[in-house]
Formats: structure tokens, sequence, C-alpha cells
């Protein structure tokens, strides 16, 4: 059985061999022009068709599949970043269950996103593109079966053209050698070529039908699938891309839900620190006013003037608008702490008035106006109490 197998292997191989001489004889004749081609012009635009459709989809292919591992490189940035943020979030802020769940739900619709892209495009793409290399091959087979049909047409034709030769012999005088022989046998040597010539001329004419069958039936078969899967790429595309469009509209819409809600959370804890915030710098200022008030009391000053002091340093009662006690200057710049105390800068004068009811006087502590406000003003509603040691009295 092996040396069978062997034998029929070996038989195969020779056939091969030959035909592989026969195509590259028959190639190298149509290419010097010696030999015509059988041409098929809409074939050959079919198969340009087929080409530009595989590159295309060859390239569609890799593209979605290094856009899907920048879905999958964005999922664990954005997983991280996420994890970032729950992680310096702290306990006690606003939030914060919120803000983790936010993250975990982040978390799934990224994974969900890559998972159905993969399912509904990948897939979809790489069995489009696994037709390609069948009909590839099938195109080449064809190609290689319009050599053979090419080359047995040659073949028959020539023996066809050498039977019309053998033909024009025969009817020519008989040569010496055919002379001599018996009458008998020339009759015999006549037939023997004719026979001949017939018996090589239906073996032409049935390699010929074969090939031409061979070569037909491949051909039909693909003239018939290369228009349908030329065609088949519209509906493909947009299939494709519908998908990916409408899977990335909603995992947009989804995330900008969860992304409006984390804005919604920081803000709030944002406002409640704030408010936390307000609620210890007012006690802060309640505990200054009451330490301020000690101060006041605390203060070593010259006693309030009655109304019938008089002006020193140059100064008479008749240089003091009506109302006022006499004039001060600030040696230091005084920075107010409540609403009812007046700001001072060094060197500016203010009028001392007496207190309506002295008993609203702190020891050390006098009631004025700056001068600068009364000559434009003529009003006591900028008037303040500062601090008698602050100035210097005039």
């Amino acid at each position: 059985m092996s040396e069978t197998g062997k034998g029929v292997n070996a038989g195969k191989l020779a056939s091969n061999v030959q035909k592989r001489i026969t195509r590259a004889q028959e190639k190298m004749m149509q290419k010097l022009g010696k030999a015509d081609e059988t041409k098929d012009t809409v074939f050959e635009e079919g198969v340009a068709n087929f080409n530009k459709q595989m590159a295309e989809g060859t390239k569609l292919q890799r593209d979605l599949r290094a856009y899907l591992a920048a879905i999958k490189t964005m999922h664990e940035c954005s997983k991280h970043l996420q994890e970032c943020l729950a992680e310096m979030y702290e306990p006690d802020w606003f939030g914060k269950e919120e803000v983790d769940s936010i993250a975990e739900d982040t978390d799934l619709l990224w994974g969900d996103l890559h998972e159905k892209l993969v399912d509904t495009a990948l897939i979809s793409m790489d069995t489009y593109m696994a037709q390609f290399p069948e009909i590839k091959a099938r195109i080449a087979k064809r190609d290689r079966k319009l050599v053979d049909f090419d080359s047995a047409r040659h073949h028959f034709a020539s023996i066809q053209k050498s039977k019309k030769k053998d033909e024009v012999k025969t009817a020519k005088p008989l040569t010496l050698m055919e002379k001599a022989a018996p009458s008998w046998a020339q009759g015999i040597i006549s037939a023997h070529q004719i026979a001949q010539t017939n018996l090589t001329r239906c073996q032409a004419e049935e390699e010929l039908a074969r090939a031409q069958k061979v070569f037909e039936e491949i051909n039909s078969d693909l003239q018939d699938e290369l228009p349908s899967l030329w065609d088949s790429r519209v509906g493909f595309y947009v299939t494709t891309f519908q998908s990916i469009a409408g899977l990335e509209e909603k995992f947009h819409r989804e995330i900008g839900k969860l992304n409006q809600n984390l804005c919604n959370t920081l803000t709030k804890m944002e406002e409640q620190q704030e408010i936390n915030g307000a609620a210890a710098n007012h006690n802060a200022t309640v505990e200054s006013d009451s330490t301020k008030s000690a101060s006041k009391a605390d203060t070593t000053a010259t006693t309030k003037p009655n109304a019938d002091a008089s002006v020193t340093n140059g100064s008479s009662d008749a240089e003091l608008p009506s109302g006022f006690l006499y004039k001060v200057k600030a040696l230091h710049d005084y920075g107010a702490t409540d609403s009812d105390e007046l700001e001072l800068k060094a060197g500016e004068v203010v009028f001392v008035m007496p207190f309506n009811n002295p008993d609203e006087q702190d020891d050390g502590w006098l009631l004025g106006v700056k001068e600068s406000h009364w000559l434009q003003k003529k009003d006591f509603t900028a008037k303040g109490v500062f601090p008698e040691n602050f100035t210097q009295r005039l």
C-alpha cells in the first residue's frame, strides 16, 4: 500500500510540475505576443473592486482593534482616577457614599462599553473579513484555470493546423521511399498517419473541453459572488458604525449623568465646608469681641474732658465747629475691628465730641469725626470711637 501511495503521489507531483511548466510557457508566449489571452473586462473590474474592498476592510479591522485597545486604556485610566478621588475624599465630608457609588458605576459603564463593542462590532468585523481569503484563493485558481484553458485552446488550434498540412501532404505525389514500398504497404502507412493525427486531435479536443469546463464553472461562481460581495459592503458599514455610534451615545449619556451627579456632590460638599468655616469664624469673632471689650475696660488713659475744657497748643474754641470739644491727631494707623469704631491713618485730624450718654464711654476711648469728613459733609454720620492712646491732642 505504501508503495502504491508513493507512486500515486509521485505521479501527482509530476503532473503538477508539468502543469506549472505548461502555464509558465503559456504566460511567456502571451507576454511576447505570440499567443492571445482570454480577456474579461467585467470580471477584471470585479477583481479590482474585490481588492479595494479587502484593503478597506483590512484597514477598518486594524483601526477598530486599535480603537478598542484605546477604550480599554481609557477604562483603566478612568478607574485609577476615580479610585484616587475616593481615597482622598475624607469619610466625614458630605457625599462620601455618593462619591464611592459614582466611582463604581463609572467603572461598570466603561467595562460594559468595551464588552458590547467587542460583541457587536469586532466579532462582526472578523466574520466579514473571514470570507476574503477563501475568495482570493478562488480568484487565483480561476486565473490558473484560465491559463490552462488558453493553453489547451492553443494546443488544439495547433493540432488543427497540423492536420490541414497533413491533408495537403497526402495529396502530393509520393516520395521515392513511399513509391518503393509495396502498394499494399502504402495504404497501411497512409491509414496509420491519418489515425495518429485523428487520435492526437481527439485528445487535444477532449483536453480543451475539460479545461474549458473547469474554468467556466469557477468563473461562473465568481461572476455571481464578486458583485454581490461588493454591494454587501454598504450594509456592513452602516450596521457597524450605527452600532458603534449607538453604544457611544448611550455610554456618554449615562457617564454624563454620573459626572453631573459628581459635580453636584462636590458643590454641596464645598458649600457645607463653607458653612462650617463660617460658623467657626463666627465663634472666633465672638471670642475676639469679648477680648476687645475686656481690653477697652483695662486701657489706662486720661478721662473724658468736660464741655468746659479749653483748647491748648495755640487752638481756641473759635477754631472748632460748634458741638466739638477739641482736636486730636493720629500718631499711628488704627484698623477698626467693629462697626462703631473709627479707622485712622497716621497724621489724620479728628474732632472730638462728647458722648450722648456718658455711661456709654469706655475708659481710654474717645468719640469723634474726622476733620476731612466734617469739612466736606458737615454731619455726624461718620462718627466713631477710637483709642485715645493712638492720638495726640492739639
